[in-house]
C-alpha cells in the first residue's frame, strides 16, 4: 500500500491533468481517470501515471476502475474533478437534457465514484496505522463558486454545483470519526481549454469572451492550491477553499483592463 497515491477523475485535460502533473512533481503516485484514452496515455508517458479509462457516470465503469486502483497498490487520495458545463439557457427555455448530463457527472458521477472507492481509502488508511504512520486518507471534490453563488444563465450548472456542495457537506458528517478528510475547491473564473467551449456548444468566438481584458486563472494555478490541501498536516482539514483571479471580485463582478492601484487622495 503506498501513504501518497491518490486517484484524480476527469484528469484528460485542464484542472485534472494539471493536477496529475502537480502530484506527480511532487512525488505522488497518481492514477489518471478520464475517458479520453489517447490523452490518459500521453498524460501517462508524461508523468508516470497510472491511466485508467473510465466515464464516472457508468456504474460499472466506476467499478471496474476501483478494483483496478485497489489491485495495483491502493490509494489515500480521491479528487474527484470530473464536471463540466452545457448552456446558458434560462430556466425556462433550458433542455433537460442538459441538465440530466450535468447532474449525472457533476454529482452523481462524483457519488459513484466516492462510493466506489471509500473501501480504498479505507484499507490505504489501516495500511499507513498498521506501519506505524499517519493512517490518513483525503477526498477534496472540485466544485466552483457557481455552487456558492447563483447567476442568470447558469441555472443547470448552479444547480448542479450547489447539489455537490451540498455532497461535500453531508460526506464529511457521514464519516466523521474516521481518519478521513473531506475538502472541497470551488474556482472562479479558470481559462481551460475546453470548459466555456463545451458549454457554449463549440462557438470558439463566444467561448474568449469571458477571458478578454482579464487575467484569469490557470489550470495551474488551481492545481497549485488543490495539491497544497493534499500536503497539509493529516490533521489539518480545508473544508472550503474559494480561489479567483484578483480581477474577479465575486461572480457577478470582473473588472476588465489593468488592475491599477488607486491614487492617495
Amino acid at each position: 500500500m503506498v501513504e501518497r497515491r491518490v486517484v484524480v477523475t476527469g484528469a484528460s485535460s485542464g484542472i485534472g491533468a494539471a493536477t496529475v502533473r502537480r502530484f506527480a512533481e511532487l512525488g505522488w503516485q497518481t492514477v489518471a481517470v478520464a475517458r479520453r484514452e489517447d490523452r490518459l496515455r500521453a498524460l501517462a508517458a508524461e508523468t508516470g501515471a497510472h491511466p485508467i479509462v473510465c466515464d464516472v457516470t457508468d456504474e460499472a465503469q466506476v467499478a471496474r476502475m476501483a478494483a483496478e486502483v485497489a489491485g495495483t497498490g491502493g490509494a489515500t487520495g480521491l479528487v474527484n474533478n470530473a464536471g463540466g458545463a452545457l448552456g446558458t439557457e434560462s430556466v425556462e427555455s433550458a433542455l433537460n437534457e442538459d441538465w440530466r448530463r450535468m447532474f449525472e457527472v457533476n454529482v452523481i458521477g462524483l457519488r459513484t465514484v466516492t462510493a466506489a472507492l471509500l473501501p480504498v481509502l479505507r484499507a490505504g488508511a489501516r495500511a499507513g496505522i498498521e506501519a506505524d504512520g499517519p493512517g490518513w486518507a483525503s477526498i477534496l471534490n472540485l466544485t466552483s463558486t457557481a455552487g456558492h453563488s447563483a447567476y442568470p444563465g447558469g441555472g443547470g450548472y448552479n444547480a448542479a454545483k450547489y447539489a455537490a456542495h451540498a455532497v461535500t457537506e453531508v460526506l464529511r458528517l457521514e464519516l466523521a470519526g474516521e481518519p478521513i478528510r473531506v475538502m472541497e475547491l470551488a474556482p472562479g473564473l479558470v481559462h481551460t481549454e475546453e470548459f466555456t467551449l463545451n458549454r457554449l456548444r463549440g462557438d470558439a468566438e463566444a467561448a474568449a469572451k469571458p477571458y478578454q481584458d482579464v487575467t484569469p486563472l490557470a489550470p495551474e494555478d488551481v492545481a497549485r492550491v488543490l495539491v497544497g490541501a493534499f500536503e497539509q498536516p493529516p490533521h489539518v482539514n480545508q473544508d472550503l477553499i474559494v480561489i479567483r483571479p484578483v480581477a474577479q471580485s465575486s461572480v457577478f463582478h470582473t473588472h476588465r483592463g489593468p488592475l491599477v492601484p488607486k491614487a492617495e487622495a
